[in-house]
């Protein structure tokens, strides 16, 4: 079974004054009539053998996060609140332990809940070609090709 774990702890610092700290952008419709984080949320709902998502987010969003996975009929296997950021390894090891008690050997993929992809058929080919290496016990890391040094980041 595949696990979604959708990190959205952060507080949307570098697209401020739009993003705020109580209003962060994973939040926010920016694309479409969906949010960020409702986006996160449907990519993965027509993916074959998908469970209910997992959703790390800061404890100030914690009502936010469940109404918006309401409004698109999507009840979380787990709202795991963080009382304190302390970054994406400690939340997904969280996570991981949480996915144990819903499969006996999940494969969890890590989602940002601040991500746009257009091409939702083609990312689905990729968390297939990475789901096929996952269940044999690889970590697999999708990103894209960079065009320039960020130190944004």
């Amino acid at each position: 079974m595949i696990v979604p774990v959708i990190i959205a702890g952060g507080s949307g610092t570098r697209l401020w004054p739009l993003s705020r700290q109580l209003f962060p952008k994973q939040l926010m419709n920016l694309v479409d009539d969906n949010t960020m984080l409702q986006n996160t949320i449907l990519r993965m709902t027509d993916y074959q053998g998908v469970s209910c998502p997992i959703i790390i987010c800061n404890e100030s969003h914690r009502f936010m996060i469940a109404e918006q996975a309401r409004e698109i009929n999507i009840d979380p296997a787990a709202i795991i609140l963080e009382p304190v950021g302390r970054n994406t390894a400690p939340a997904v090891a969280v996570a991981a332990l949480k996915a144990l008690d819903m499969d006996d050997d999940p494969v969890i993929v890590v989602l940002p809940a601040d991500h746009y992809i257009e091409k939702t058929d083609v990312f689905h080919v990729a968390i297939k070609a990475g789901e096929y290496f996952a269940e044999r016990k690889n970590l697999i890391t999708f990103g894209i090709i960079p065009n320039a040094p960020e130190t944004g980041y």
